[in-house]
C-alpha cells in the first residue's frame, strides 16, 4: 500500500470491504457502565435476574452501546493507518438496530467503503457501510452508514 493515501486509491476501493474487526465480547460490566454513563438503566439491560424471565431470557446491550463501539471496531482498519494524520467522525446517514445483542455475545464490524468525496487537498469525506455481526447468528446487530473526515 502507498505511503500516502490518495483520492485515486480511495476511489479504487469504493464498493469493497476495507475492514473486518476482531470479535469483541459484550460483558455485563460494559453494559452496566454504559447504563451509568447514559442514565439508561432499563431492566432489560441491567437486571440479570429479572431479564431471565423477560423476552430475551438474559440482559441485552443497549443499541447505542453497540453503535458507540463502532469507533473502536473500526480503529484498526489498515487503510487508515497509512499516511493518515487524522480521522474524525462527521455524522451518519442511516442507522438501523436489527437484532438485540445478549450479554456474553461476541460482535465484530464489517466495513465497506461506499463513497469518497474530496473536500480539499489532502482532505476527504468517506462514507462507510458498517455491519455489526453477532457471532453465531444470521442477522446483524446493526447497520450504520457513517461519514468520516480523513486528513492526509
Amino acid at each position: 500500500m502507498a505511503k500516502k493515501l490518495t483520492l485515486e486509491k480511495l476511489q479504487e476501493l469504493v464498493g469493497k470491504e476495507i475492514g473486518l474487526s476482531d470479535w469483541m465480547e459484550i460483558s455485563q460490566e460494559r453494559i452496566n457502565a454504559f447504563a451509568e454513563a447514559t442514565e439508561d438503566r432499563q431492566w432489560i439491560h441491567v437486571k440479570p435476574l429479572k431479564a431471565k424471565f423477560g423476552p430475551f431470557r438474559k440482559t441485552i446491550a443497549h443499541g447505542f452501546l453497540i453503535l458507540s463501539l463502532l469507533v473502536h471496531l473500526t480503529s484498526r482498519i489498515e487503510l487508515l493507518q497509512h499516511g493518515v494524520k487524522m480521522v474524525a467522525n462527521v455524522g451518519m446517514n442511516r442507522v438501523r438496530f436489527i437484532s438485540p445483542v445478549p450479554v456474553g455475545s461476541k460482535i465484530r464490524n464489517r466495513c465497506v467503503l461506499k463513497e469518497v468525496t474530496e473536500k480539499s487537498d489532502g482532505k476527504f469525506v468517506i462514507t462507510i457501510d458498517n455491519t455489526v455481526e453477532i457471532e453465531g447468528t444470521e442477522k446483524p446487530a446493526l447497520v450504520a452508514e457513517v461519514l468520516a473526515l480523513i486528513v492526509v
